[in-house]
This record gives C-alpha cells, sequence and structure tokens, in this order.
C-alpha cells in the first residue's frame, strides 16, 4: 500500500513537473491568449527587461542636414500628424456626439471665481465628482468618465474606451486623443455637444488652483511607481479640491489601493514633481459658453510662446541639475515642438541632443508608451537608426508591444530606409492595437499608393 502511495505522488509530481515545462515552454503565447488582467497578475516569465532605455549610439550625432519627410504627412493631400501640441477650442458649437447624452446637464452650479478679481481661497473643494475604478489599464478613459458626468454627460468608461482605445491591451491614450474626442476628430467625428477641452503643457500651481477655483477639475498627466517597486509608469490624476495650509490637492486616483470613492490627498510636492515627467501637462474640460474664464487662468493659446515658455523653464531645470533626466526629455519635448510648428530643422537637432541627455540618465524604460517625440525629433534629422533602437526596447516589454506609437515610428524608420514590407507590417500592427489610430492607416495608404 505504501509502495503504490509512493508511485502515486511519483507519478503526480512528474507529470506537474512536465507540465510546468511546458508552460514554461509556451509562456509568452500562454500569456498572449489570455485576457490583459488576468495576465498581468501572473508570474512574469519572461527575460528581464532592460530597466532603461538604451543610451544613444555613439555615432548617433551625425545627421543628415536637411528636414526629412514623413510618410502620408508631408504631402498637401495628406491627413496630418496627430496633434501634440495645444488643441485650439472651436468657435461653434459641436455636433452631438452619439455617445452621449445630447445637451449635458450639469450637476453642480459653482460660482465662478475670476482670477484677477479677487485672492483665490485658501482652500476650496469641489462637490459632485464620484471616483471611477477603472479597468485594466483604463485610466484614461475613466477620469474622462469622471469629468464628463460631472458636466452632466453620463458615459461610462467602456464607453470613452471604445473610441480612445478599442483593445483593452492599448497602454496609452494620449491627451490629443482626449481633446478630438471632445471636440471632434477623425476618430470622433462628432465630439461632444456643449463642451470644449483645452490641453497644454507647461502649466503651474496657480493655474491648477484658479481652475478648481471656478468650479473646473483639471486633469494631470503623472509620473508614479504604484505597483509596489514595478517601476515607472504615467498615470492620470483629476484634481478638484485644494489646501494652502496643509499643502494638500484632493484627487481623484482611478487606481487607489485601497478604494477611495471619495477622492484621497496628494501633497502638493508629490503632484508637482511627478507631474514633471510629463512637462505639465494637463486637460481642462468646460462648458463652451466659460471658455472666456479658462482663457483668463490659462492664457490665450499661443503655441509659440507656450512653447518658447517651456523651453525656457526646462533650462533652468537642467541647469539647476544636470543629471535630471526629466528635464532633458522636456526640453527635448519642448524644442521639438517649436520644430514642428516652424519647421526649423536647428530645433529638431537641439531637441534630439536633448533626449540624448536624457537617455545618458537612465530613462525609465516605459517613457515611450506614453511620450513620443523623440522619434519625432530623431526622423526629422535622419537618425533612423535611434528611432529603430527605442522601438525595439520598447517592443522587448509585453506593454510595449500594445502601444501603436512604437509600431507607427517603426514603420516610418523602414520606410525612410527604404524597407517598404517592413514598414507596412508595421503600420498594420499599429491598427491591430487601435483601429481608430488614423495615422498608422494614412501612412499605410501612402506606402501603397501605387498598389504596392
Amino acid at each position: 500500500m505504501v509502495t503504490k502511495t509512493v508511485r502515486t505522488i511519483a507519478a503526480i509530481f512528474i507529470i506537474g513537473l512536465i507540465a510546468l515545462l511546458i508552460l514554461f515552454g509556451v509562456s509568452q503565447s500562454f500569456r498572449d491568449a489570455l485576457p490583459a488582467s488576468i495576465a498581468q497578475r501572473l508570474p512574469n516569465m519572461e527575460p528581464p527587461a532592460a530597466t532603461a532605455l538604451p543610451a544613444p549610439r555613439e555615432n548617433s550625432a551625425e545627421t543628415s542636414g536637411e528636414l526629412i519627410a514623413i510618410p502620408g504627412v508631408d504631402e498637401s493631400t495628406a491627413t496630418p500628424l496627430p496633434p501634440t501640441a495645444t488643441p485650439v477650442p472651436p468657435t461653434a458649437t459641436p455636433a452631438p456626439t452619439t455617445a452621449a447624452t445630447a445637451t449635458p446637464t450639469p450637476t453642480h452650479t459653482p460660482t465662478p471665481i475670476p482670477p484677477t478679481a479677487t485672492p483665490l481661497p485658501t482652500s476650496l473643494k469641489l462637490e459632485g465628482l464620484q471616483n471611477i475604478p477603472q479597468t485594466f489599464n483604463n485610466c484614461g478613459p475613466a477620469n474622462v468618465s469622471i469629468v464628463l458626468n460631472y458636466h452632466g454627460v453620463e458615459i461610462d468608461q467602456e464607453v470613452v474606451a471604445a473610441t480612445l482605445k478599442p483593445d483593452p491591451n492599448d497602454r496609452n491614450v494620449s491627451p490629443w486623443q482626449i481633446a478630438e474626442l471632445i471636440d471632434g476628430g477623425p476618430a470622433s467625428p462628432n465630439g461632444i455637444d456643449g463642451l470644449n477641452i483645452v490641453v497644454l503643457s507647461g502649466g503651474t500651481e496657480e493655474m491648477l488652483k484658479n481652475l478648481i477655483a471656478i468650479g473646473l477639475p483639471p486633469v494631470i498627466e503623472r509620473g508614479i511607481d504604484f505597483n509596489d517597486g514595478e517601476g515607472w509608469f504615467g498615470h492620470y490624476l483629476t484634481l478638484f479640491g485644494y489646501n494652502d495650509e496643509t499643502r494638500i490637492f484632493n484627487a481623484m486616483d482611478t487606481f487607489a489601493q485601497p478604494w477611495a470613492p471619495d477622492g484621497e490627498p496628494f501633497t502638493y510636492d508629490d503632484v508637482l514633481g511627478s507631474w514633471k515627467d510629463f512637462n505639465y501637462t494637463f486637460f481642462v474640460i468646460y462648458p463652451t459658453e466659460r471658455e472666456p474664464e479658462v482663457l483668463a487662468i490659462v492664457g490665450e493659446l499661443d503655441e509659440m510662446a507656450m512653447w518658447e515658455k517651456n523651453v525656457a523653464r526646462a533650462r533652468e531645470q537642467v541647469q539647476a541639475d544636470p543629471s535630471d533626466m526629466f528635464a532633458w526629455f522636456n526640453l527635448g519635448t519642448n524644442l521639438t515642438e517649436l520644430g514642428n510648428l516652424t519647421g526649423d530643422i536647428a530645433y529638431y537637432e537641439e531637441g534630439a541632443t536633448a533626449f540624448d541627455e536624457a537617455r545618458n540618465h537612465n530613462l525609465p524604460y516605459r517613457m515611450l508608451w506614453y511620450q513620443h517625440r523623440p522619434y519625432l525629433a530623431y526622423f526629422r534629422i535622419g537618425r533612423f537608426q535611434d528611432v529603430i533602437d527605442l522601438a525595439n526596447a520598447t517592443l522587448e516589454t509585453t506593454g510595449g508591444r500594445n502601444v501603436e506609437e512604437t509600431y507607427l515610428w517603426l514603420g516610418h524608420a523602414y520606410t525612410a530606409l527604404n524597407d517598404p514590407p517592413n514598414a507596412g507590417d508595421a503600420y498594420r500592427e499599429a491598427l491591430k492595437i487601435n483601429s481608430n489610430f488614423y495615422p498608422a492607416q494614412t501612412a499605410l495608404d501612402w506606402l501603397t499608393r501605387d498598389g504596392g
């Protein structure tokens, strides 16, 4: 009897060992077949990825000396690049959307506080916001839903996500995509009736508090390690209160653990420090008729002035701490946007140099999940291998394989290197991740314009 029991236990052990070996052998295929919300909770059986993006190659400073055209974009008939700068609020009310109620009914009646008329109150907290627990990797749609519901548009985060990121595995929703959802764009032609949005970089503490004071909660992008040591991630946060005495912002964190349905406190230093990782970028959604109040706080929407001011701010931070990778990255971003506005290659070249410095200081490997200006700067000056190196480093991570911009710029680099088959494959991969990502479709149409 004992011998039989021992044999049974041994057989079970051997079968379990074989199963485990098989699982390890097909681990990535097995994980890829699972829903992302389940796969992320499994033990990581992949080889460890690098903890930082690769440093530039020694000869990467060599450039073409001319501005390189982006496939499908620089022709007069092409669809433009997705906006990376300031969406200017439309002067007309957009047509009703099918994804939301036709006319929003505000759930609150805040008293506008003119920012220059009287001093701000020392503390204030808006009523009428309700936190929404995000589904897997869904902080962008969840935060948009929080603000839209506050403005009386009853909409679920999954409805928002259906436009912004049809595939739940998609790791990023950029502010320009959110802007097009509200104001209207190729993926959301009608926008949302009665509401506008402004997206800005270079925000300040005073801007945030002034917007809260007039009843308009701003949403910021920030960097945070909120997974207990799993490294740096990007995350959206909706601010709805502040207190100057305690130096506390009140915010809705859609990933809060333990869950905080009524929001939770964040210190000014925490918010401003982590906001820097995203160039102090924020958006605010507001009723169309309140545009003058918003502009009185954020200033007239002069993109050149904004990016020039941001360059000066980043330069000051770099001078104060030459090892500050986020300050270097922001400097690169702001210079690249000036190049985008002016067509002056010198801005792209200086921006690329700033990005090189950021990479030399161990830039987090997830950085290009969320911010993609390095691709633009390197591509414009002909540093295609840098584009490929950064894209491949991103693709070495599970999450990075689900960022459509990675494949878009990889496709652009292959196109520039006269490799249409690989370029086409890359563009199609981008569209697999996000079928609404029209820049990839534009590039693919251009690449195959002659039936190739």
